[in-house]
This record gives structure tokens, sequence and C-alpha cells, in this order.
């Protein structure tokens, strides 16, 4: 009885071992992977965007809506930043640098995902002004990532 019970302990480690070795992404699709949430965050963000800057009126159903899905995408992207993607074959503007400074590249994600949830908050709430001010945040998030972090085209 002693040994069935440590046989299956073993079997089931193990296939929890082999279960997360083959979840693992290969590079090539982890980089096409986070292309796919940046492209989708900035879908979402556009409407808010212009809404933000005046370009179109505030809609609060609009905007708690793409908000919504915003804070949701916030959290999408970075694990497709793995080491293993530095090397790629994969078509991407995506520097080194984020290999090299991975404190900023980090503190840059922190940022955005304070931001959406912070722009998601306000788009519920209805408050115009402090939509508009987590817009502001989230585009000098987005922007500074992409200045220190992506190749310029």
């Amino acid at each position: 009885m002693k040994h069935a019970l440590i046989a299956a302990v073993l079997g089931a480690s193990t296939l929890l071992v082999s279960g997360g070795a083959l979840a693992q992404a290969k590079p090539e699709v982890l980089v096409k992977q986070r292309q796919a949430a940046m492209t989708l965050q900035g879908k979402y963000f556009g409407p808010l965007n212009r809404m933000a800057t005046g370009k179109a009126p505030f809609n609060k159903d609009s905007a708690v809506r793409n908000a919504g899905y915003l804070e949701v995408l916030s959290n999408m992207a970075w694990d497709g930043f793995n080491p293993s993607t530095k090397n790629s074959t994969a078509k991407t503007r995506a520097l080194p640098a984020i290999y090299e400074n991975e404190a900023k590249f980090k503190e840059y994600q922190n940022q955005f995902k304070t931001g959406a949830s912070a722009l998601h908050a306000a788009a519920k709430a209805g408050d115009e002004a402090a939509f508009k001010a987590a817009a502001g945040e989230i585009g000098k998030s987005c922007g500074g990532c992409h200045d220190d972090f992506r190749e310029k085209r």
C-alpha cells in the first residue's frame, strides 16, 4: 500500500513537471502572442485616446467597454517577452535593451497596468477629467517604453 502511494505521487509529479515543459511555447510563438496582445491594446486605446484628446466626444459606455478590454490586455503581453525570444527568428521591433534593463521595462509595464486600471475606474465613474488624466499617463508609459525598447521605423 505504501509503495503504491509513493508510486502514485511520483507519477503525478512526473505528469505535472512534464506538463509544464510541454506548456512552454516556442520563442516564435511567444513573439506572435505578445504582438497580438499589443495590437489589441492599440485597437482599444485608440478610441479612448481620441476621447481623451478631444478628437471624439466622451462616451461613457464606449469608454467603459474599451477601458475594460484594455485593462485585461494590460496583463497579457508581458510573458511574451521571455529571454528565449531575444534571438528568435520571428520579425520583431523589440530591442535587446529589454533584456539588458529589465527593471526599467518592468517599470513601464507596471505604469501601463496601473494606468489601465485607473482609466477603467474613471470611465465607470463617468469622471471625464480623471479619464483624461489616466489616458495621458498611459500614453506616457507606452511612449516611453516604445522610445526605449522598440526599434524605430
